[in-house]
């Protein structure tokens, strides 16, 4: 499982020119489902997400969590994160989940950030959306459950 983390100020994502999901201070989450991941790799990216101390304190580290500063989680699936490039120009998205794995894994790591208390808004997973973003710090960290 693949997770491109942005801290944000705000972000939205819309379908069909309409806002589906929206929030302020938090992350922007896009999250690649591999075609072997299971609930394994969705409880390590969910404690791994919601002890990631990127928020600055009062004396200006990043030394707060996401809980710390009261923030939310907008979460996108993106299976181009398994784009494979090595040949031709064309990407193949092999290793990318099905649906039926995948759109429970992702149901699950939403459901796995609101039990510790955040608040998701989420795109729909399959759909053409329109994500917007504003990347404070700018703070982008990728979380790759097959390197940990």
């Amino acid at each position: 499982m693949k997770a491109v983390i942005q801290k944000v100020s705000s972000a939205s994502v819309k379908i069909e020119g309409k806002i589906v999901g929206e929030i302020k201070e938090g992350f922007m989450i896009l999250l690649g489902v591999h075609e072997e991941d299971t609930q394994k790799d969705v409880d390590y990216l969910v404690r791994k997400i919601t002890g990631l101390r990127v928020f600055e304190d009062e004396n200006e580290k990043m030394n707060l969590s996401l809980q710390d500063v009261g923030g939310s989680i907008l979460s996108i699936s993106q299976f181009t994160l398994y784009a494979e490039t090595k040949k031709g120009n064309r990407p193949s998205f092999i290793q990318a989940a099905k649906p039926e794995v995948a759109i429970p894994l992702y149901e699950a790591f939403n459901a796995g950030l609101r039990a510790n208390g955040l608040t998701v808004a989420e795109g729909e997973f399959g759909a053409m959306m329109d994500v917007s973003l504003v990347n404070s710090g700018p703070v982008t960290i990728i979380m790759d459950t097959r390197e940990q």
